[in-house]
């Protein structure tokens, strides 16, 4: 009986379908891939799609570092109504009759929701009150009131306004900080508007350097089963690269600190032979290693 190839390290980056959780997702690419050492960076709602990183065998080591601190989406925001969710799939609480918000107040609103704000998460987000999370808390029925906290929205542009007799729905992109909520941006915009307003639909276009011309679909992946960036790529890309000579190479191996490289943050070392052998992280006049890679 032949045995099954070992699975190599590295990221797979998912173009995720809607109506899936990132955990139905790690588990499809579990069987897919062959191996159960699969984990995901950073959570996308089951109603959105687009860019999902994956971490496979060493490279989920990557997956708590990786700089993924700023996320860029296209959605449709859908004023005249709001939800108990913030978007399409909660039920709803208000309508109002959005046709007479003109253009300019549109603009306005989406103008104060711009910049460094004070934003109130969604209760049905992954938020954690006293280690449960609050949509958890939402579907055993309790009353869940988060604080504000500070998020920066980029770029908030309006694409295209589309008016009927009896709705406005808005497509926008929205580049933003790690922690912003664009349901949250939605439903603000149309407290702001006085009509109301939710999600209409969602899609993840980059995160971090990551964005979807890496992207594959599961069905892809399951045709043609592979990395998307094997783990030297992966940490090329994620992260600033240090080359190392042979001396420092073998004093690392043993454990022993080496001068420092002069780069902020951490950052990725590679061998002599182009191997990513470590995250490392200066601290004073030497550095040293954050995660070893090259051993499981």
């Amino acid at each position: 009986m032949s045995q099954r190839a070992a699975v190599p390290p590295g990221l797979i980056v998912v173009d995720k379908a809607p109506g899936m959780t990132s955990h139905d997702v790690v588990a499809r690419v579990r069987r897919i891939i062959g191996t159960r050492k699969v984990g995901h960076a950073g959570t996308l709602d089951p109603m959105a799609t687009g860019v999902l990183v994956l971490g496979v065998e060493r490279a989920t080591k990557l997956l708590g570092h990786l700089a993924l601190d700023r996320k860029t989406y296209l959605a449709s925001i859908r004023l005249g109504s709001a939800t108990t969710t913030d978007d399409a799939e909660g039920e709803t609480l208000t309508t109002a009759d959005p046709t007479s918000v003109t253009d300019e107040a549109i603009t306005a609103g989406i103008a104060d929701l711009t910049g460094p704000i004070q934003q109130v998460p969604s209760s049905v987000s992954a938020v954690k009150v006293d280690g449960k999370r609050a949509y958890a808390r939402v579907r055993a029925g309790e009353d869940v009131q988060l604080a504000a906290r500070p998020v920066t929205v980029f770029r908030f542009d309006l694409l295209a306004t589309t008016r009927t007799a009896s709705t406005v729905e808005l497509d926008v992109m929205v580049d933003c900080s790690s922690g912003t909520y664009v349901r949250a941006l939605a439903r603000d915009l149309g407290v702001a508007l006085g009509v109301g307003g939710h999600l209409g639909a969602l899609r993840r276009t980059t995160v971090g350097p990551f964005d979807l011309r890496v992207a594959r679909t599961l069905e892809a992946l399951e045709e043609s089963p592979g990395l998307s960036l094997d783990m030297a790529a992966a940490v090329n890309t994620a992260f600033p690269r240090r080359d190392l000579d042979r001396v420092e190479a073998i004093a690392l191996s043993h454990g022993k600190r080496i001068p420092a490289a002069g780069i902020t943050g951490t950052y990725g070392i590679f061998d002599p032979a182009g191997t990513a052998v470590a995250l490392g992280v200066d601290e004073g006049n030497s550095a040293r290693a954050l995660v070893a890679l090259n051993v499981s």
